[in-house]
């Protein structure tokens, strides 16, 4: 900067920050000098020729006014650095002119008059060189040139006058205005000082608002950065009438891939993950992670729903690609949520409910892709809504009762366990299939009294059965993850005196990736008291293997899903994959969805021992299940 190489210590200013300063005081500064002129001028009225009383100050007074007129209307804030650099040129040109102007035409009328009108010339200069020091302040380089100019003029006037009185005056001036310029030096240089504080202040409240908004470990924007955009967007969008949507994005199995590699491992996934969400950030997108593998999306101008609904699949396309990290290949998969303003709704919270609601819609039953969020969603969100008010206000009790499904020994073709699976029939809603009321229940904090109420009925009813047939009971993932419950639940199974070892708890594989060491905390402490545990539904997740690997387990039921196709040679070889890995391992095998007499003959050939499904009976009351076992029904059936 040129103002930088002349003045040094102004190095630190930018000239829109001076100019912003000077504004304040310039056009003050043209305003002193028009008043003192106009004083000076009416004192030498009738002394000096109208030419220098009123020809020569008008001129200088509209100059003045004229400056004085720019400054004020200039918006220094709107003016780029090589600009704001020229007008400061610009003004120190104009002040040297005006300066010569102003005291020439002082020295002028000095010769007109007795003492008291070069008095007023006098007090005219001081008046005039202190105004300019104070008023150019934060352009010294200036300031230096007016002092230096009027001045060195004033003092030569009055030294080559002769008259002791003014040579007194002058010495008198200039020792004032040497104090004068110090103190402007030492004003600037606090100034610069001041300006390169704030400038820091500014940078490190600018970097720590950066850091506030940012995941340390992606780099990506965080979850504080995405509500505040989505916040400004609903504002934005409201007040223009225009559109945009949220999407949210969730590793498939990253979990499984933390747990058995490590969370060094997995901070790699998320990072290489975080890189390949970038490629798609634009003017347009923004790209942040929310928490833990869940990551989020705002389209500002999304275009029709088919077309951001296929960037969105593109985006989990790309996070379906596998990582490799050292000799490790993982692949992570994504699903995503897609909801809409305003349809999906006008606030923030409504919006990234909707969105999530589609996330783990897409998870459930489109796994890989992304779901928008549409009036079908939102018919069953009410749905749900309705089941948790019927909910806190039922008599579950008197409402809910617990149903068995027979699981049959092949060799002997006796009933060996019941598994109790929880009924509801509410008096406003009717029957409620239970994926609905326990994920309800789990909603509104109720499981905990679900579970033990029903476990209470179950096992009343496992001691009315014979002593050879256990009962197998579903436990969901806030029952694992909770220790209170788990300690609630032992004292209810103590208080039944059912015996330990006829009791088999069943866990999903969901139940375990909630929160896993505590599952596995849990289920250890229920094995060691006797009771059995079995997961559920195995061979349909992504970890279910490292599960059997990982817990002490007793038992595997086989998802029904692989009887669909079990009269196939790939059917057949899966199920014996299977069995012979229960049989390795030490573990029971039972096969769930048995529903024809094929399926049941070729599980019975590949060595499955136990077998459920509606050949040998639905879910049916207790008082139906005594009579079937009274009749042998199970055994005349396998029989046949």
């Amino acid at each position: 900067m040129l103002y930088g190489a002349f003045w040094g210590r102004s190095r630190a200013l930018s000239p829109n920050r001076q100019l912003l300063e000077l504004q304040k005081q310039i056009p003050t500064l043209f305003g002193l000098l028009s008043a003192n002129t106009c004083a000076l001028s009416a004192t030498h009225y009738r002394l000096a020729p109208l030419s220098m009383t009123v020809g020569l100050p008008c001129v200088l007074i509209i100059l003045c006014l004229m400056r004085a007129f720019q400054w004020w209307h200039m918006r220094p804030e709107t003016i780029d650095e090589a600009r704001a650099e020229h007008y400061l040129l610009r003004t120190t040109a104009w002040t040297t002119i005006l300066s010569v102007a102003f005291v020439s035409w002082a020295m002028a009328l000095n010769g007109y008059g007795g003492a008291y009108e070069q008095g007023h010339v006098a007090i005219f200069v001081a008046i005039t060189v202190i105004a300019c020091i104070f008023c150019l302040t934060h352009l010294p380089v200036a300031a230096f040139l007016v002092t230096g100019i009027v001045m060195s003029v004033f003092v030569f006037c009055c030294v080559a006058s002769g008259n002791p009185v003014f040579l007194a005056i002058a010495v008198n001036i200039a020792f004032v205005t040497a104090v004068m310029v110090r103190v402007l030096n030492n004003n600037f240089r606090a100034f610069v000082q001041l300006v390169a504080s704030q400038a820091e202040s500014v940078r490190l409240s600018e970097e720590n608002a950066r850091l506030a908004h940012t995941d340390s470990l992606t780099g990506l924007p965080n979850r504080r950065y995405f509500f505040q955009c989505l916040d400004a967007l609903i504002q934005a969008s409201a007040t223009n009438n225009t559109s945009f949507a949220v999407a949210i994005f969730d590793l498939d199995s990253f979990k499984p891939i933390n747990d058995t590699y490590g969370h060094n491992a997995g901070d790699c996934v998320l990072q290489e993950t975080g890189r390949r969400l970038a490629i798609f950030e634009a003017s347009q997108v923004a790209v942040t992670r929310l928490g833990g593998d869940e990551f989020g999306v705002l389209f500002r101008s999304p275009g029709t729903s088919e077309e951001i609904t296929a960037i969105c699949d593109g985006i989990c396309e790309s996070l379906r690609k596998p990582i490799v990290l050292g000799n490790i290949r993982m692949i992570t998969g994504c699903s995503g949520g897609l909801a809409e303003f305003p349809g999906a709704g006008r606030k923030a919270d409504e919006l990234f409910d909707r969105a999530d609601y589609a996330l783990y819609n897409s998870k459930e039953h489109r796994r890989g892709t992304t779901t928008l969020f549409s009036q079908e969603h939102e018919d069953a969100i009410r749905a749900e809504r309705l089941i948790e008010a019927a909910l806190r206000t039922s008599d579950l009790d008197a409402e809910m009762e617990v149903h068995y499904q027979p699981i049959v020994d092949t060799h002997s073709g006796a009933i060996v366990l019941v598994e109790g699976l929880a009924r509801w029939t509410s008096p406003t809603l009717g029957r409620i299939t239970p994926d609905r009321f326990i994920a309800a229940a789990e909603r509104c904090g109720m499981i905990q009294t679900m579970t033990l109420l029903l476990l209470r009925k179950a096992l009343a009813d496992c001691a009315r059965l014979p002593a050879e047939i256990g009962l197998s009971f579903n436990l969901s993932a806030h029952d694992l993850a909770s220790p209170e419950t788990m300690i609630a639940i032992l004292a209810v199974v103590r208080a039944s005196g059912l015996e330990f070892p006829r009791l088999t708890m069943e866990l999903t594989e969901t139940a375990l990736m909630r929160d896993f060491d505590q599952a596995k905390t849990s289920i250890t402490l229920l094995r060691d008291l006797g009771i059995k545990i079995a997961l559920d539904d195995f061979g349909i997740g992504y970890s279910s293997l490292s599960y059997v690997h990982r817990l002490p387990l007793d038992k595997i039921k086989i998802d029904r899903s692989f009887m669909a196709d079990i009269d196939t040679a790939r059917g057949c070889s899966l199920l014996s994959t299977i069995l012979d890995l229960c049989q390795n391992l030490g573990l029971d095998g039972i096969a769930e969805g048995i529903e024809t007499i094929g399926q049941f003959e070729v599980a019975q050939r590949q060595g499955c021992r136990y077998v459920q499904g509606y050949l040998f009976g639905k879910p049916m009351p207790v008082s139906e299940l005594l009579q079937i076992i009274s009749y042998g029904s199970a055994a005349i059936r396998l029989r046949a």
